[in-house]
C-alpha cells in the first residue's frame, strides 16, 4: 500500500480563476481552440434527441476524443471530460446521461474496447487514474467506476445496475489538524476483473480486489478480498460459496 497525490478535486480547492478551473476540470487542454472546440461541439449536439441527435454527434464527437472507432454511437446530455484521453473503439455505445470523466495530470485516461456498452446514467470517473474497459464489456445503468489508480473490466464482463467500483479513495486519518479529505490517499493497487465475469445489482469492489476469470458475485455483496478463477461469491463481506467447473456444472468448494 502507498500513498498517491491528490486528485484534481483538490486541487482545484485553491485562489485558481473560475475560468481556470473550468478548464482543469472539463477540457484539461489549454489553448484557445480546445476551449471553442469543446464548447461549440457540447452547446450545439449535446442535448438533441432521438436518431437525429445520434447522427450528429456521431459526425462531431470524434473532433473532441482522442480516438472514436466505427459504428459508435452517443447518447444524449452525457458528460464530457478530458476528452482528449478517451478513447472509444468500433460498435460500442454510450446511452443518455452517461458520465466520461478522465481528467488526471499524467493518467492514461479511460480505454474502451469494441462492441461495449455504458448503460444510462453511468459514471466512469478518473480522478488522477484509469479505466479500462474490454471488448464486449457490458456496464448496466446507475453504474460508477471511480478510479484514482486503476480499473480493468475483462472482456465479455458484465455488471448489473448500481454496481460501485472504487480504486483509492482510502485516506491517512491519523493527524487531527488536517481535513481527512486533505491528507494523502492511498493506493492498494487498483481493482482488476477479468474476463466473462458476472457482478449482480449493487455489488461493490474495493480498491485491491482482483476477481479472476469466470466469476460470479451476487447481487449487493461488498467484494473486499480477491477471488480466484470461476469463483461464485455472495455477501457482505463477500466470501466463495461455489466453484464453477468447466464442465458447467457448479459445485460447493
Amino acid at each position: 500500500m502507498k500513498e498517491h497525490k491528490a486528485s484534481v478535486q483538490k486541487e482545484l480547492i485553491g485562489e485558481k480563476s473560475a475560468s481556470q478551473k473550468y478548464r482543469d476540470l472539463f477540457i484539461g487542454q489549454s489553448g484557445l481552440w480546445s476551449f471553442i472546440r469543446y464548447e461549440l461541439i457540447i452547446l450545439l449536439f449535446s442535448w438533441v434527441p432521438g436518431a437525429l441527435g445520434i447522427f450528429m454527434r456521431k459526425i462531431f464527437y470524434p473532433f473532441l476524443f482522442q480516438r472514436v472507432g466505427k459504428g459508435v454511437a452517443f447518447g444524449h446530455h452525457i458528460t464530457i471530460r478530458h476528452p482528449h484521453k478517451i478513447s472509444i473503439s468500433d460498435n460500442s455505445f454510450i446511452d443518455d446521461y452517461s458520465v466520461l470523466d478522465a481528467k488526471g495530470d499524467d493518467n492514461e485516461g479511460i480505454r474502451i474496447g469494441k462492441n461495449t456498452y455504458i448503460g444510462r446514467n453511468t459514471t466512469l470517473s478518473c480522478k488522477g487514474g484509469s479505466i479500462f474497459l474490454r471488448d464486449y464489456s457490458n456496464i448496466s445503468a446507475n453504474c460508477s467506476l471511480l478510479s484514482e489508480t486503476i480499473i480493468e473490466v475483462g472482456a465479455y464482463t458484465f455488471l448489473a445496475g448500481h454496481c460501485y467500483l472504487v480504486a483509492g479513495g482510502n485516506h491517512r486519518f491519523d493527524r487531527t489538524d488536517i481535513p481527512i479529505m486533505l491528507q494523502p490517499s492511498l493506493d492498494r493497487g487498483g481493482i482488476r476483473i477479468r474476463d466473462d465475469c458476472w457482478l449482480g445489482a449493487s455489488v461493490v469492489v474495493l480498491d485491491g480486489v482482483n476477481i479472476e476469470k469466470g466469476s460470479v458475485i451476487g447481487a449487493g455483496a461488498v467484494v473486499n478480498k480477491s477471488l480466484p478463477e470461476y469463483s461464485i461469491a455472495v455477501g457482505v463481506p463477500a466470501r466463495k460459496v461455489k466453484q464453477r467447473n468447466k464442465s458447467g456444472q457448479d459445485h460447493h468448494s
